[in-house]
């Protein structure tokens, strides 16, 4: 009999060998060791085996797999375990999701010390269903931005399902006709003496028509800027912009009269001011468009619109008819400045006939300002005015950010909270706000002016802007108690709104407006979702 010591990692010892048995002593180390009159020391796992009795090696590798086995079974329990304790750990403090337009989030969660941390990643958007995926599938790889420049908001649910089809032909179709365009300008100038169809004359017509198309270019311009990036204010302000065009349309005509002034500069005189006008004009038709279909009560949108459409025709030739008659005065002949005092003049009638106009309209629906004189009329007097009488005291040519109270929507909830917000206000202002699909906030600015900070819930409806407006009106009109706690206000605020918001609805109604036809947006570019907040 050889007498051997061997040591495996955790397994038996054997101190006797024999061709007949094993006798395995109790004992255990943390690294091999093989010995007959020497000792061996061996890395397992990473050393060739010692050369060893051909009775050992089949036990060697039974019980080499059988450690392997074991260790790995226990390291995929313990990474298993460790991976469900950081899940429920991560949905016990994850306290909120901010999803934004762009495919984005931040997640705000609490770490082992309860403080307020947030972290970045992207999402998949769960607005649309399949097929519109699908159908839609080949827009996934145009940037967001240019999306959103091409597109209505909320494309594709926003528009009818032919909506795709008809603007891919209709781009195709406007091309061909501003080719043309071009091709009839160049005879146009011909045809009026400036060239021939033949020799140095024709290629000066053709000059002079790559410059004034040119000029009709730098114009378009404007118009795409207009559509690209003012699209969707349209339907909210119709009146607003349909004057702002008659006012850049009014600084277009200032560059195209001083052209007699610096006749050297007339091409870029003249490029500015066709450019100011074709803005004008981008503001103009979708404004009117969307007073046309205020018009049209019996779904009769063709026909206004072509009815509107000899108005202005009898009302142009009438007008060309007086200005060739104005033109014919000896002293507007003669004298640049009676030119000008006389446009002057009859561009501020223009103007004023134009604010006249779009005053007596009388718009059913709720949009911003509306909104605001109707809440403020409620939380002030108890009393909602009907669709007539807010029309006439709307200000309609006013901006936003300025009118109090001054309520911003659409923030994060970093900026709600402030850089130096706990994790203690946010859960706050969540259980406060649990019935509501919104969080009001106020913050104090350094002017001592109060700022309500407004965030807004997946699935906030139009009724939901309103809420808050309602809300943040009556804060501003207890401003006196600035020095009641701010939750306290809050919560206060929150029970008014419980009742108030109910008979205001109900006021709305006998005053004459519909609730369907609230115009008020959800700021699409962030929404917050608590759904994973345990």
């Amino acid at each position: 009999m050889a007498n051997y010591k061997l040591v495996i990692g955790d397994m038996q010892l054997y101190s006797s060998f024999s061709t007949s048995k094993l006798s395995p002593i109790s004992s255990s180390s943390s690294s091999t060791t093989f010995s007959s009159d020497k000792s061996l020391l061996l890395t397992p796992w990473t050393m060739s085996p010692p050369r060893l009795p051909p009775q050992w090696n089949g036990l060697l590798r039974y019980r080499h797999l059988l450690s392997l086995c074991s260790v790995s079974r226990r390291a995929d329990a313990e990474r298993g375990e460790q991976m469900e304790d950081d899940d429920d750990d991560w949905k016990r403090r994850s306290l909120l999701v901010e999803r934004y337009q762009d495919g984005t989030a931040k997640r705000y969660f609490l770490d082992d010390s309860s403080q307020l941390l947030t972290s970045s990643d992207e999402y998949t958007s769960l607005t649309g269903g399949v097929q519109e995926q699908e159908k839609f599938s080949e827009f996934s790889l145009i940037p967001s931005t240019l999306k959103d420049f091409i597109l209505p908001a909320g494309f594709p649910g926003s528009v009818s399902d032919d909506y795709l089809d008809y603007m891919l032909l209709q781009f195709p179709t406007n091309i061909t006709g501003w080719i043309c365009h071009t091709l009839v300008t160049s005879s146009l100038l011909k045809a009026v003496g400036l060239g021939s169809f033949s020799g140095t004359s024709s290629a000066a017509a053709s000059a002079a028509a790559i410059r004034w198309v040119s000029k009709d270019g730098l114009g378009a311009i404007g118009r795409l800027f207009v559509g690209g990036r003012l699209g969707n204010l349209f339907d909210d302000d119709p009146k607003r912009w349909r004057m702002y065009a008659d006012f850049i349309g009014s600084a277009g005509s200032v560059f195209e009269l001083s052209t007699q002034l610096y006749p050297a500069y007339f091409l870029p005189l003249a490029a500015v001011g066709n450019l100011a006008k074709a803005i004008a004009r981008g503001l103009k038709d979708p404004s009117f468009r969307v007073i046309q279909n205020h018009f049209a009560l019996s779904a009769n949108l063709g026909e206004v619109a072509a009815k509107e459409e000899v108005w202005e025709v009898a009302a142009q030739l009438l007008g060309l008819t007086i200005g060739i008659l104005v033109l014919e005065i000896p002293g507007i002949q003669t004298s640049y400045s009676t030119l000008v005092f006389t446009w002057f003049s009859i561009r501020l009638l223009h103007l004023w006939l134009r604010f006249q106009s779009l005053s007596v309209l009388k718009f059913q629906t709720i949009n911003m300002k509306r909104a605001r004189l109707l809440v403020r009329s409620h939380v002030l007097y108890n009393i909602v005015p009907g669709y007539v009488a807010c029309n006439k005291e709307e200000n309609f040519l006013s901006w936003e950010r300025f009118l109090q109270p001054k309520v911003i929507f659409g923030v994060s909830m970093q900026r709600m909270i402030g850089k130096d917000g706990s994790s203690v206000k946010v859960k706050r202002l969540m259980k406060l706000y649990s019935k509501e699909s919104y969080i009001l906030y106020m913050q104090q600015q350094e002017t001592g002016e109060t700022t309500f900070l407004v965030t807004f819930k997946m699935g906030a409806t139009g009724l939901s802007v309103l809420r808050s407006l309602w809300q943040a009106h009556w804060l501003h009109n207890h401003q006196e108690r600035k020095s009641t706690h701010i939750f306290s206000l809050l919560e206060e605020s929150l029970l008014k709104l419980e009742d108030g918001f109910n008979d205001f609805l109900r006021q709305l109604k006998e005053a004459g407006w519909d609730e369907k036809h609230i115009k008020l947006k959800v700021p699409m570019e962030l929404l917050f979702d608590e759904s994973e907040q345990l």
